[in-house]
């Protein structure tokens, strides 16, 4: 809870801040903003391994195979880094190229989870008889 309104508090700060910067140096005010976004993501990632070993748990208790976690985590990877770069090209006044970055996100998602789509069809294919 309290990482959380720490990071709310950074870029509500970081915003603010890069608002009054774009008056004057709208240049500085997307790197402020850019470098922000990052140093945020950063510390996220320091509770990340925590968050991951909780679903790992969760998928073992469901005795899923690993394979299926490697997907999920490789899924959200992908999500979470389109989504921060859709964001930054954004702030930088980028709409039209956060879209494509959004879309090609979205296209790694499918072409990653394919393998798990795979299995889906083939257990259904198995449970039907046919």
């Amino acid at each position: 809870m309290i990482h959380m309104v720490a990071i709310a508090g950074a870029a509500v700060v970081a915003a603010v801040l890069a608002v009054m910067l774009r008056r004057y140096h709208a240049e500085y005010g997307m790197l402020l903003s850019l470098a922000a976004g990052v140093f945020l993501l950063m510390a996220l990632l320091n509770v990340l391994p925590q968050a991951l070993g909780q679903v790992s748990d969760l998928l073992r208790a469901a005795a899923l195979p690993g394979e299926y976690a490697v997907i999920l985590f490789k899924a959200l990877g992908i999500c979470w880094l389109a989504q921060f770069a859709a964001d930054s090209c954004r702030d930088a006044g980028e709409s039209a190229l956060a879209s494509k970055v959004e879309l090609a996100g979205k296209t790694a998602v499918l072409l990653t989870t394919l393998p798990l789509f795979s299995a889906v069809a083939e257990l259904v294919t198995e449970l039907a008889g046919v």
